[in-house]
């Protein structure tokens, strides 16, 4: 347990929240997606077409540390060959119909429970995330009824800079006015948000083991957590009460 730890800031994706698959959802967010643009092609092909070039963004953003905005990502990346006037407009319902294409993104059954109580106990929370999406996690909370529980919510593409640069966690904690070193991360991603917040000065990190993110990416050399834990619930044994 680690009394000193004023401010938890936690990850989105495989974290708070899961992806499942449902073919019936994504292939309408396929055709739905194809319907917006008005694209020739099937929504199969048009798909496969933008996942080429999704490919193409996403080595840009993992070897430079940045992320591009939606209005970007689909003038410049995704539909260059479309009137930007037509797509910019368009952009964020865009990438909210291309994040449905992988399947439906639901929250862990613990969530609300262990982000009210961590509040109680007197923890500052924050969220940090790489994402291409600028609305749809602040909506999420919204519509979760978390959002006052949350001091600030950055996203990687609403900031421009991704994990693990420390810049993004750097900007986490001064929105909140605690030093990194009583600041902690709750992530997925060994690699990357291990690093990430050993290089931002973070003094805790926690990972949750997601089977599917583990499998691509295990811990190695220094990318180890503090704490690995299974349900999000096992953040209430290691934070006690501040107040």
């Amino acid at each position: 347990m680690n009394h000193d730890i004023e401010a938890i800031f936690l990850d989105v994706g495989n974290t708070l929240r899961i992806v499942l698959q449902d073919e019936a959802f994504q292939a309408q967010s396929r055709q739905q997606l194809k319907a917006l643009v008005g694209a020739p092609e099937t929504p199969e092909d048009f798909v496969e077409k933008l996942e080429a070039r999704y490919q193409v963004l996403r080595k840009r953003a993992k070897t430079t540390y940045t992320e591009a905005s939606e209005k970007e990502m689909w003038t410049q990346w995704m539909l260059p060959d479309y009137p930007a006037e037509k797509i910019a407009p368009l952009s964020g319902r865009l990438t909210r119909l291309w994040r449905d294409c992988d399947g439906l993104r639901v929250p862990r059954a613990d969530v609300s429970q262990v982000v009210i109580e961590l509040h109680r106990r007197g923890y500052i929370l924050g969220i940090i995330a790489n994402t291409i999406t600028e609305s749809e996690i602040p909506d999420w909370l919204a519509q979760d009824g978390l959002t006052d529980y949350f001091s600030t919510v950055v996203l990687s593409s609403k900031v421009g800079v991704r994990k693990p640069g420390p810049e993004i966690y750097w900007e986490a904690a001064r929105r909140v006015g605690v030093e990194p070193a009583r600041c902690m991360y709750v992530g997925d991603n060994p690699s990357r948000d291990i690093l990430g917040a050993r290089l931002a000065g973070y003094g805790m990190v926690v990972i949750i083991k997601e089977p599917a993110t583990l499998e691509k990416e295990p811990p190695v050399g220094d990318h180890k957590p503090d704490y690995f834990i299974h349900e999000l619930s096992e953040l209430l044994d290691i934070f006690p009460p501040r107040v």
